[in-house]
């Protein structure tokens, strides 16, 4: 099977928190999950550009929530990981946990 390439810490870390938000992940929330793992601010456009690119690699779609009257109008936009983003994460899981293989005792206190 080929392979589907590597993703970025931050990449791999917004998919993950889609995953973990579930069906309900629209940026404001993931933005929040990313923030509180990470302990430290996130900026947003970071996460907008990231997200406009995963969607580019096919590793996430969107869609067009209901129009809100308390946001002028404008709908909140939903994302999900596609299968080829679960497998992407899986791939960059596979390399690291083969990279961290045996290095317990250098890492660890």
């Amino acid at each position: 099977m080929p392979r589907i390439g590597l993703l970025g810490t931050f990449e791999q870390m917004v998919l993950l928190s889609i995953l973990q938000i579930g069906d309900d992940a629209y940026p404001p929330l993931i933005l929040e999950q990313l923030e509180a793992v990470l302990k430290k601010n996130v900026a947003r456009g970071s996460l907008y550009v990231t997200l406009d690119r995963l969607e580019h690699k096919g590793m996430i779609n969107s869609r067009a929530g209901e129009h809100e009257p308390d946001r002028g109008g404008h709908p909140k936009r939903y994302v999900s990981v596609t299968n080829k983003g679960i497998a992407a994460l899986r791939e960059c899981r596979e390399s690291l946990m083969t990279l961290w293989a045996g290095l317990d005792s250098i890492v660890h206190e």
